[in-house]
């Protein structure tokens, strides 16, 4: 028997690995297309984020017109993210609404305890079951992908109460998975950066007031003015304290960027500005839930 070298076997075995992979991808996607179109018509909770785009333009490739993409809009949600949303129904030629949602109206969301995002997601969820109703769709779907299982998501207990429905995570498609499929879609959401409300920026027990929404808002607007793609300005009343995409922290070293950071949080309301220089982590405010815990 003829003997393969140790680095022809590495070749065979990484294409096999890798042909495994693009299989498995593809029979989570087929999945993912099974399922939209066992709905006569759906509602998708688009926020123009990475997961919630792919789920919309995929249902919209499944049902067309039966496809309602709807984007809730209020204080907490970003401009920023709000033309995103514009340019990804553009581009994906989804019939998309703006719905305006009262969260701020809630005195349980304005407390911001622990669970705020249940109290968000309840009235999105309301205000989209309403619109369902006048419009006789049958089913509402959101974002949620296989990742978000183990993460602190006190919304998902809302979609569970009001029976909305995860096909990304029904399907079993990771981030990773979605961001690939995004890109060979052609979408220009596929590389974008994590999002999240405004809200997310208030440390817990904290009140949401739209005042701390719209100056966290003018500052993360100077630091993407400075060119910074990952950035999020976390609300410490007169403190701002910012964490940086861990690709974009040697920027800091630039001469006179500092200042100008600093200069720009000042303008949009802050008196004090601390850098995190653990840089930015998704959920880093969810610390806070483990120390009340023990």
């Amino acid at each position: 028997m003829t003997a393969v070298p140790v680095e022809r076997e590495a070749e065979v075995h990484g294409g096999a690995r890798s042909a495994e992979a693009a299989s498995a991808l593809e029979a989570r996607s087929r999945r993912l297309f099974d399922l939209l179109r066992s709905y006569r018509a759906v509602i998708v909770a688009f926020s123009g984020g990475v997961d919630s785009a792919f789920l919309a333009w995929a249902a919209t490739r499944v049902l067309g017109d039966r496809a309602l993409c709807l984007t809730a809009d209020s204080p907490s949600y970003p401009d920023h993210h709000r033309q995103l949303a514009l340019r990804v129904a553009r581009a994906a030629g989804l019939r998309h609404e703006f719905v305006r949602t009262g969260e701020m109206e809630r005195a349980e969301y304005r407390a911001n305890p622990v669970d705020r995002c249940y109290y968000c997601k309840e009235e999105l969820y309301e205000t989209l079951q309403t619109v369902a109703a006048s419009r006789d769709i049958g089913v509402i779907v959101d974002g949620n992908n296989a990742d978000d299982r183990g993460d602190y998501r006190p919304g998902r207990r809302a979609a569970a109460e009001r029976g909305v429905r995860s096909p990304l995570d029904e399907a079993g498609l990771t981030k990773a998975d979605i961001r690939e499929l995004s890109r060979r879609a052609g979408l220009p959401t596929w590389d974008e950066p994590a999002s999240a409300c405004l809200s997310s920026r208030i440390p817990y027990h904290t009140a949401v007031t739209v005042e701390r929404l719209q100056r966290i808002e003018r500052a993360e607007d100077a630091l993407r003015s400075l060119g910074f793609r990952v950035c999020r300005v976390r609300h410490y009343g007169a403190m701002a304290r910012v964490e940086l995409g861990a690709d974009e922290m040697s920027r800091l070293a630039e001469p006179g960027l500092l200042e100008r950071i600093v200069a720009g949080l000042v303008r949009a309301g802050y008196r004090d500005v601390t850098l995190d220089l653990l840089g930015y982590r998704t959920g880093s405010l969810n610390d806070g839930i483990v120390l009340r815990q023990t």
